[in-house]
């Protein structure tokens, strides 16, 4: 067997928690008429394998190796089943999951099930558009002390004049309390005039999970513990279907940090939420989240910063 598909074979693995085997490709065994010779410490062959999980011929079965995956917070719910999955109900606004499915008409004592299941389905789509805060001064012990660098003023700028230009109706900015994110918000709104500003203290910076792989420099349990509790509840609280009450589609804007928008794509998208620490995102970019009116997510864009020239995208 060729060493390309066994290592696609050493790839697969069964979802679920089930059990994982790795495939490796190994030559005739010594004593068969083959030349290779085994390895110090390899793993003797089988003696006895069921018809059911025999492995093809040339490949072993080794037992998995232990997990590196953390444990997940209790707030991460984990769908039961193998293979992929999409959770319908993960923002608690399917329409099934809005009635009381014992209460009956009073007149007739039946459900009218249908009915009350469409006044309660969102109509319109929602558009959220994350924006990392720009370049800040690093030095500042303080938060007050972290505004904006010259640099950064000019990418809020750009990223205002971006934003403008989509020509969309935008409802409201809603931004972190912390200073770099509220001095680009302001700087952004002025291209955007009218639009309400709203701040919370939710989107502030913080430590959302435990990364996997995991980083030797990065911080303690008590901060996970801490930061990701209140990142997660600014996710539940902003990212959701439209409510039924919506007749348009909204368009709105948040000014915040890398980590939470790493985060909040991660759960949004339904993807293993240790893995926000895998992507990037520049200062001032723009993600795009589209969720649609039966609860369906879509990433339209990741950290767009291609409106701004390259001498002016930091990442820091």
């Amino acid at each position: 067997m060729s060493l390309r598909r066994a290592l696609a074979l050493a790839a697969c693995g069964l979802a679920g928690g089930s059990v994982l085997f790795s495939a490796v490709a190994v030559g005739k065994q010594p004593g068969r008429g083959g030349d290779a010779e085994p390895r110090p410490g390899s793993a003797a062959p089988a003696t006895a394998v069921t018809p059911a999980s025999a492995a093809p011929p040339g490949l072993l079965l080794l037992p998995p190796a232990a997990a590196s995956c953390p444990p997940a917070p209790g707030w991460i719910e984990r769908p039961a089943g193998t293979g992929s999955y999409w959770d319908s109900n993960w923002d608690r606004r399917e329409p099934l999951a809005l009635i009381n499915l014992k209460k009956k008409n009073e007149e007739t004592g039946e459900e009218e099930l249908a009915s009350r299941l469409d006044h309660c389905k969102a109509k319109a789509t929602r558009h959220i558009f994350l924006i990392r805060h720009s370049q800040y001064n690093l030095d500042g012990r303080a938060d007050k002390d972290r505004t904006l660098t010259p640099l950064g003023r000019e990418q809020a700028e750009l990223t205002g004049r971006r934003l403008a230009s989509l020509g969309l109706k935008f409802d409201q900015i809603i931004h972190s309390s912390m200073t770099r994110a509220t001095e680009t918000t302001e700087i952004i709104s002025k291209h955007l005039p009218g639009v309400k500003k709203i701040s919370t203290d939710l989107l502030r910076e913080g430590a959302p999970i435990e990364p996997d792989p995991p980083v030797s420099h990065w911080k303690p349990e008590a901060v996970y513990y801490e930061d990701g509790a209140r990142i997660e509840a600014a996710f539940r609280n902003f990212i959701h279907r439209a409510d039924a009450k919506q007749e348009e589609d909204s368009y709105e804007i948040f000014v915040c940090h890398a980590n939470v928008i790493r985060y909040i794509v991660c759960r949004a998208l339904q993807f293993p939420p240790e893995g926000w620490l895998r992507m990037s995102l520049n200062n001032g970019s723009i993600t795009h989240l589209v969720i649609r009116p039966n609860g369906r997510v879509a990433l339209r864009t990741l950290g767009d910063t291609g409106f701004m020239p390259p001498d002016k995208i930091t990442r820091t």
